[in-house]
Formats: C-alpha cells, sequence, structure tokens
C-alpha cells in the first residue's frame, strides 16, 4: 500500500506540469486573434470655394487613417489608440486643412494645368506655382460640410459603424514644445452594435524584463503591399520579440518597451503574452532624427494596468464572451487531438460570430483532421499512468476544472474495476431507437431502456435495481447528451448511484474491452464493427437479385460490410454460372481487388434486400496496420479460403 501510494504521488508530480503548463506560442496568438479588427476614421466633405472663376463645391478624396482595435469584452465595445479616431471624432484644423488643400488641387489646380495641356507632375514648377496662388486666393473663405465616419471591419469582411463613447486624448505639443494640457493615454473606447464577439483579456501581473510579446495589427504595408492580394481575406499580421526595457514619457506616464516589430497601422493594437493575456496596447515607434523612417526594436506600449484604469467606471467586463468558451474550447480539443469535440465547440463559435479567418482556418483543419485521423499508437505510458492514478484514487483530482461537468460520468476502465470488487453494477442501454437498431453491438449483460420512455416519465421505463445499486447508463450520441438526460430523469426517481459512462459504447470499444453482437456475427465482423463508427460510413442499399459488383470491375478503392440481409458471390465457368459463397451480416467482401490492386474477381449479387457498409481503401489499410485482432482475422479468413481451393482443386483433379 505504501508503495502505491508513492507511486501514485510520484505520478501526480509528472502530470501536474500538463494540467497547468503554459499555452504554446501558436494556441496563444490564436486564442487573441480573432478579437482584432481594422479600425478606420474617415472624414468626407463637401468644399465650396472660389478660385477666381466663381463659386464651386467638390467633394475631395476623403481623409483616412487606419489603425488596429480589439474587442475587450464580447458585447461590442473595443480599444485602440485615441489618434487612430481622432480625425473622425474631435476633426482636428489639420484635417479640416488637409481636405481644403485637396479641395483646391481638384477644383482650382487641376482645371488650370488642363487648360494648358498638361498633368500634374509634367511641370513641378508650374503647378507649384498656380497651387500657392490658388491657396491664397480660395483657402481663407473654403467652407467645409464634414461628414466624418468611424468604422470597424471584422477579419470576417463585415464591416461595423462604432462610435468613441470613452476618449483620452494623445500626447500632443504646443508651439513651444510643451506637452499640451489635455494630454492624457492615448486611449479611446468604441462601440459597435450589440452581438457576441471574441474578447482579449487583460493581464494580472505587472510585465517583466524579457517577457515574451506577441504584437497584433494590420501595419500598413501589409494591406497596400503591390506585390499581395488585395481581395484576399482580411487577418491581422504577428510579430513576436520580448520586453526590453520601461520608459515614461513626456508627461511622466508609465510606457513599456519591446523589441517586437511594428508600423504604421499597429497603432492601438494588442500586445499579448505567452497566456493570450494583454500585456500593452501599442502607441508609438521610434523615428530617424529626420521623423523618417522607423528604427525597428524599439517600440512603446501602454502597460495593462493603464487599460484597466481608462475602463474603469464603464459597463466594459474585460474578457469575457461567450464566444471565447467555445473558441478555447475548440482549439483546447484541436491540441489534444479530439477532433469530434473541436468541430463540435469551433462550429459553436463560428455560429455566434460568423466567417471569421482563423475560425474557419482552424475549423476546415479540425473537420479534415476528424474525417482522417493521424494513425497513433498505443499509449502505454498514458495507460500504465491512468492505472497507477486510479489505484490511489487521485485521477479524477487532475481534471478539478471539468469536475462538474463529470462528477456523474465514470470511465470503462472504473466499470471493470466495480465488476470485479463485487459492486455488481447494472449496465443499460439508453441509446436512441435508431442508434440501437442500426448497431449490432452491445456491452455485455446490458439491459435496453428507451429514453424516450423514460424521460416520459412512465413508470415502467426503470431499471429493475435496487435504489443504492451502481447503475451505468451507456449510448452513442455526441458527449453523452442522450445518456446525460436519462441518468438526471433516473436520480430524480430515486436512483442514487447513476453513473455515466465516458464516452459511450465508443469509448468501450476504444479501451479494447468485450463487447458482444445482439445477432450472430463471425468474428471478422466483430472486429470490424469494434473499430468503426457507423455514423461517418457510406451506407448503400440494393434490392434482392442487383447487381453490386461485376467480375472485371474497377474496385474503384471500395470493400464492403454486409450490414443487413445476404450476397451471393458468383462467377462463371465455361458459360455456366456458379455461386461461389453466400455472405450474411458482418461479413467482408470487395478487399481481394484492393489487395491485389486488381479489377473485380467475380459478381456479387444481393441474395435478399441488402444494406452495405462502405469501407474504402485508406480506412481498410489504416485498420490492418492498427488493429491487430482484425489483421488476425483477415489472414485467418484468407489462409480458410486457401486451403478450401486447394481442396476442391484436388477433387476435380480426381
Amino acid at each position: 500500500m505504501k508503495a502505491a501510494l508513492v507511486l501514485g504521488l510520484a505520478a501526480l508530480t509528472l502530470l501536474t506540469p500538463a494540467a497547468t503548463s503554459a499555452l504554446s506560442v501558436q494556441e496563444a496568438i490564436l486564442l487573441a486573434k480573432p478579437a482584432v479588427a481594422l479600425v478606420t476614421a474617415e472624414v468626407r466633405g463637401e468644399v465650396t470655394l472660389n478660385c477666381g472663376r466663381g463659386t464651386v463645391t467638390v467633394r475631395p478624396t476623403p481623409f483616412i487613417e487606419t489603425g488596429t482595435g480589439w474587442f475587450v469584452d464580447g458585447k461590442g465595445y473595443l480599444v485602440t489608440n485615441a489618434h487612430v479616431v481622432e480625425p473622425a471624432h474631435r476633426m482636428p484644423p489639420w484635417v479640416i486643412h488637409e481636405l481644403k488643400k485637396k479641395a483646391i488641387d481638384q477644383a482650382c489646380v487641376d482645371p488650370a494645368l488642363r487648360a494648358q495641356g498638361l498633368m500634374r507632375g509634367q511641370r513641378p514648377d508650374l503647378e507649384d506655382s498656380i497651387r500657392r496662388d490658388a491657396t491664397a486666393r480660395a483657402m481663407a473663405t473654403a467652407q467645409l460640410i464634414p461628414r466624418p465616419m468611424l468604422s470597424v471591419l471584422l477579419s470576417s469582411g463585415v464591416s461595423l459603424n462604432a462610435e468613441v463613447v470613452k476618449f483620452s486624448p494623445p500626447l500632443a505639443f504646443d508651439l513651444n514644445g510643451k506637452p499640451s494640457p489635455e494630454a492624457g493615454r492615448d486611449l479611446a473606447l468604441l462601440r459597435v452594435k450589440d452581438d457576441v464577439y471574441p474578447a482579449i483579456r487583460l493581464s494580472d501581473r505587472e510585465a517583466q524584463i524579457g517577457d515574451p510579446v506577441h504584437i497584433i495589427g494590420f501595419p500598413g504595408v501589409v494591406l497596400s503591399h503591390e506585390l499581395l492580394n488585395k481581395s484576399a481575406t482580411l487577418e491581422a499580421s504577428v510579430t513576436n520579440g520580448a520586453v526590453s526595457g520601461f520608459k515614461q514619457d513626456s508627461i511622466g506616464q508609465d510606457i513599456v518597451q519591446t523589441d517586437a516589430a511594428a508600423a504604421h497601422g499597429n497603432s492601438g493594437g494588442p500586445a499579448v503574452g505567452d497566456d493570450a493575456a494583454l500585456l500593452g496596447v501599442m502607441t508609438f515607434t521610434t523615428l530617424t532624427p529626420s521623423g523618417g523612417a522607423i528604427v525597428q526594436g524599439f517600440n512603446f506600449l501602454i502597460p495593462a494596468r493603464d487599460v484597466k484604469k481608462f475602463l474603469a467606471g464603464t459597463p466594459v467586463m474585460p474578457g469575457q464572451s461567450k464566444f471565447n468558451d467555445a473558441w478555447q474550447a475548440g482549439l483546447d480539443a484541436l491540441f489534444a487531438e479530439r477532433y469530434a469535440t473541436a468541430v463540435a465547440r469551433l462550429a459553436e463559435a463560428n455560429a455566434l460570430q460568423p466567417n471569421l479567418a482563423d475560425v474557419r482556418r482552424v475549423f476546415a483543419e479540425a473537420e479534415a483532421r476528424m474525417k482522417n485521423p493521424p494513425p497513433r499508437p498505443f499509449p502505454w505510458a498514458w495507460a500504465t499512468l491512468g492505472v497507477t492514478v486510479l489505484s490511489v484514487g487521485v485521477y479524477g483530482g487532475m481534471f478539478g476544472r471539468r469536475w462538474w461537468k463529470n462528477r456523474f460520468r465514470i470511465q470503462p476502465a472504473q466499470v471493470i474495476a466495480a465488476i470485479e470488487s463485487g459492486r455488481n453494477p447494472q449496465l443499460v442501454d439508453v441509446r436512441t431507437k435508431t442508434d440501437f437498431e442500426t448497431s449490432p453491438l452491445r456491452l455485455p449483460g446490458a439491459v435496453r431502456l428507451d429514453p424516450d420512455a423514460v424521460l416520459a416519465g412512465q413508470p415502467e421505463a426503470e431499471p429493475s435495481a435496487e435504489r443504492e445499486q451502481l447503475v451505468v447508463v451507456y449510448d452513442t450520441s455526441p458527449g453523452e447528451a442522450t445518456a446525460e438526460k436519462v441518468a438526471q430523469a433516473l436520480r430524480a426517481r430515486g436512483f442514487k448511484n447513476i453513473r455515466i459512462l465516458k464516452g459511450g459504447l465508443g469509448g468501450w470499444t476504444n479501451a479494447r474491452l468485450p463487447v458482444e453482437s445482439k445477432s450472430y456475427l463471425p468474428s471478422i465482423g466483430l472486429e470490424i464493427y469494434k473499430n468503426l463508427t457507423l455514423g461517418d460510413l457510406e451506407r448503400r442499399k440494393f434490392k434482392s437479385g442487383e447487381l453490386i459488383v461485376r467480375e472485371g470491375d474497377d474496385p474503384r478503392g471500395e470493400a464492403f460490410v454486409v450490414h443487413a440481409g445476404s450476397v451471393q458471390i458468383r462467377r462463371t465457368f465455361d458459360g455456366v454460372e456458379k455461386i461461389l459463397s453466400t455472405l450474411g451480416e458482418g461479413e467482408l467482401f470487395g478487399e481481394l481487388a484492393l489487395f491485389r490492386s486488381a479489377p473485380r474477381s467475380a459478381d456479387a449479387v444481393a441474395a435478399t434486400e441488402v444494406e452495405l457498409l462502405v469501407l474504402k481503401a485508406e480506412r481498410l489499410d489504416w485498420l490492418i496496420r492498427n488493429r491487430p485482432q482484425l489483421t488476425a482475422e483477415v489472414v485467418r479468413r484468407l489462409a480458410n479460403w486457401v486451403v478450401q481451393t486447394d481442396r476442391e482443386r484436388a477433387l476435380s483433379n480426381h
């Protein structure tokens, strides 16, 4: 007992890092990236001016400023830099001046150049002279009617109108080089229409020198580069680095220095750590002394604690989102190679906020892996650890955060342990009528209980067991949904020890535990059914006498399992058709053509109404390579055929 306890504690120590280890860089970025959006501040307008030939009204090219924003909660609140939205929010004088300059070029300069048969750039000296004269004449009296607009573009291509609900001005300087009295934290809180959005949570700890940093955003060079596809899906870019220092800005506010690369367009974007939590908000980069190119490696972040202060007094609940719950669960399942669960949770996330670029790509990957799972060896090390941990009763403790959901579930190995200990659990099959009738397998000694009758409250629909006896219900529905409903109903009737078989019938067979057939099945059929998931197999039905395959046909990479009815294998010798064999439920046929890479060697005809399961060549090959018992059954059957053929040849020679 002492040795078992020591071994169990050792196992617990080994398992603990797996439960508490940090996310991989890929997981951290994927968790945060869907919450990042492109923010555009656009100012359009009509300018009325007089170039000397009478008053005209023109619509100059709009002023556009782009930056990066990120959802801070799932209700529609985003954070970005104040300087990104300032042109549309406050329309500073320089924006109005810029629009008037564009209007002068459009209404005054271009017509004057065209009158002399010129275009912009052909005579720079003349063009500058015309522009100076037009500006002196029209600028002072030009009237602008502005039409500002603030929008948020998601990676799905959906554009949302936004409004500023809180604004802390950017750092600015007066003519004497002194900071403006209203200079603030350069943050803006935006609001878009109500919906369910991804969100990034704020880090609870202070950044440290050397902490990994991942800046996510929309640098202008990526959006506008001439060699990149402009019609491709909008997707944020990620640059990586580390915290490299701590500074203060001109008015004494703390900023975090990082060597992660950033450029115009990254402003307002999130910088997250390896735990996918916000470390800071990108605010400005360092320029060369001449004010020209960006010097990479010297970029600065507003720390997360200042973002928290900025959000104080608002209805924002940082990091809370229904989308996040489904998205993280889907990623966890995908990286744990639980592909069916990953597909279900990722589909849930996609339904909440459709077609986000990262969700769409990861969802497609999960679907592909679920349909074609990579072969994996039997996990002997984990099996040994599991038995050891179970022997000292600490296995369930390693999954504490999932305890509430799984508190009434029981592993197949635990059921076997209960049987061996004499607890005599009653196994109850609560599959739906359709699932029960289309699967030939069941757990040994299990009794059948109609789930619809139980949920309808029919008095006779309950196990014939004592109220204190261990009762284990199982099904084949995703997440044991049917079994969970039945267990809850039986618990309400007074059955105190109801448990749900984790993984259902599939979990039992995957654990390589014995099953029995509801009807007679050959041993090869039993092994095939134990290793197939009926739900993802194609089924074909044939009427009595209908030809299934013809001798000489291309096998098209398909073998078949007789699911219901019987099939005759026929071949013509010297003009006389002969029945070679009759195959019943659970029999495999058509595989010889796949093994030989040759045409069909005989006809297959439906002797009765037949339902077949179609077994693709790649699936059969995977089963042969990874399921030794099935391989042994196939070899045994081939050996019997060889012996039978030799006997028939010997008799024919006599």
